[in-house]
């Protein structure tokens, strides 16, 4: 198992008024498994994502990553974790305007402390595994929608994490790159690589092997594919 939550609970203060966003979530995955988290806005599940991810904290319960206590280790250690066991795919690409595809995927290696010729090497062989090894010195303002968010799947790719996050990563694409992006995600499940994937889309949570559906910060039922 490479994701154990349970009993998470969170809530947020406003104006002294306690305000429940997720109650009483468990939720296990096993590595190489490929899971969507589907739920309406409000719904609670980019707050379970945070989790999932360290960069939120609940209010309660417990959190493993790969046998890890997640809510036991100080900022630089939940910070290094991050980096090397944690792979992001946002909606909005979030690459750096000014930096080539190469430049943006070997980005993570930089802050590891990698080599800048084992970035390089690094980051090309990512940029291949996503079909744009002929994009390597285009900068995002020459790529399209679909382009830019193959080379941030790169990027959180590169370290060879162990587990790939992902937010609404077709959100901001036509059908056809979206399709594109699943096939990917499809490809690397196939390859052994843990995905977890938060959609409003049941079309896009149909890609994923198991369904987790959140309402209210409750999760309601779990439906495993019938493939």
């Amino acid at each position: 198992m490479i994701l154990d939550l349970r009993h998470i609970f969170k809530d947020y203060t406003q104006d002294k008024l306690v305000i429940p966003v997720l109650k009483d979530v468990s939720l296990q995955v096993d590595k190489g498994e490929y899971v969507a988290i589907m739920g309406p806005s409000g719904s609670g599940k980019t707050t379970l994502m945070n989790i999932i991810g360290c960069l939120d904290h609940p209010t309660s319960g417990s959190y493993e990553l790969d046998g890890q206590n997640v809510l036991g280790l100080k900022d630089r250690t939940l910070s290094d974790l991050r980096l090397n066991s944690i792979g992001f795919v946002f909606q909005s690409f979030h690459l750096m305007p000014r930096e080539t595809a190469l430049e943006n995927v070997a980005l993570p290696l930089s802050y590891a402390g990698v080599g800048k010729r084992a970035r390089r090497e690094a980051a090309k062989k990512a940029l291949d595994r996503v079909g744009l090894s002929d994009r390597v010195t285009f900068k995002p303002t020459q790529l399209s929608g679909g382009q830019k968010q193959r080379v941030a799947i790169a990027r959180a790719m590169v370290n060879n994490p162990k587990i790939l996050l992902a937010d609404e990563p077709t959100g901001a694409l036509d059908s056809k790159s979206g399709a594109q992006i699943m096939d990917l995600f499809r490809k690397l499940n196939e390859e052994g690589v843990t995905i977890v994937m938060i959609t409003h889309d049941e079309k896009i949570a149909a890609h994923a092997k198991r369904t987790l559906r959140i309402v209210d910060g409750e999760i309601l039922k779990e439906k495993e594919d019938a493939s």
